[in-house]
């Protein structure tokens, strides 16, 4: 207490000071309308760039959360603009009149689970993907992987949180292809050189090709649906040993940039493979 009263009368003179200091503006506040509005107007901007400081803090903290909405939401658009293409895709071809329709054909036979890459290798010669989806996603070995760009590959190896995607970029999977619109089929397969390119085999010598032409899924393997975009021919002919022909494809997607993925979940793909085997054996 003794230490207090020797600093307050030590500093006498400057909390005389303040005091007057108070009282004067006090006085110049409250009896002068000038002044009072200059005030205000003052302490209004002070408190409004207060606020919008706070209110710039507040939506930096809530940035990763609205983000993360965001992307959820452009998945599942992504998704349905790949279905609606697919159902399109399928009423521009012919059909019997009998036929079920393409939306009907779609719906029972197809579903998609989007998926993130994790872990995505492009420069070895054997290259794989991972993904965060598993077993309990109902993800199972076979399944075709594709991208809003196109085939990306199929899944390899499953946990219950994580699967393995042997992707385009993997010399040891073959994609069974066509031309679009003129049904020869052969297979893309990449040679290990250029992450862009892949070459579509063993087609015939016979057929007519232009640069451009479009190269899509055959759907013969029950691992992705028909008519999925794969590439388009950017090289000219080459005639194998065997006699057929090779063509040099550009990929449609760009691997070196895939961040999202749909795995392709055909319901009737054991089905086929069971009476394919059946056929087999009784051979």
């Amino acid at each position: 207490m003794q230490r207090l009263l020797e600093f307050l009368i030590g500093k006498r003179h400057w909390l005389l000071f303040i005091l007057c200091e108070v009282i004067s503006f006090t006085l110049i506040f409250r009896y002068n309308p000038y002044q009072r509005n200059v005030m205000l107007s003052s302490a209004n901007v002070v408190s409004g760039s207060i606020l919008s400081v706070s209110n710039s803090v507040v939506s930096f903290v809530n940035l990763s959360t609205e983000n993360r909405n965001l992307i959820a939401q452009n998945e599942q658009l992504k998704l349905e603009a790949h279905n609606l293409k697919m159902q399109l895709d399928a009423l521009k071809a012919d059909r019997l009149p009998n036929q079920p329709t393409a939306s009907d054909t779609i719906d029972n036979q197809y579903e998609y689970i989007s998926a993130r890459v994790i872990n995505n290798s492009v420069s070895n010669l054997l290259n794989y993907i991972t993904i965060n989806k598993g077993y309990k996603d109902g993800i199972r070995p076979e399944m075709g992987v594709i991208s809003d760009q196109g085939v990306v590959g199929k899944v390899f190896t499953v946990n219950d949180r994580f699967s393995v995607i042997i992707p385009l970029l993997n010399p040891k999977w073959k994609l069974s292809c066509k031309l679009l619109n003129k049904d020869f089929n052969g297979s893309l397969v990449w040679d290990g050189r250029d992450v862009q390119y892949a070459m579509f085999e063993e087609l015939p010598t016979h057929i007519d090709f232009q640069e451009g032409d479009t190269v899509v899924t055959t759907g013969f393997s029950a691992v992705f649906p028909s008519d999925v975009m794969a590439g388009t021919v950017v090289g000219t002919n080459t005639i194998s040993n065997t006699g057929s022909n090779t063509l040099k494809v550009k990929l449609a997607t760009d691997f070196r940039k895939l961040t999202l993925v749909w795995v392709v979940k055909n319901n009737y793909q054991t089905e086929q493979r069971e009476i394919e085997q059946a056929a087999r054996k009784n051979e």
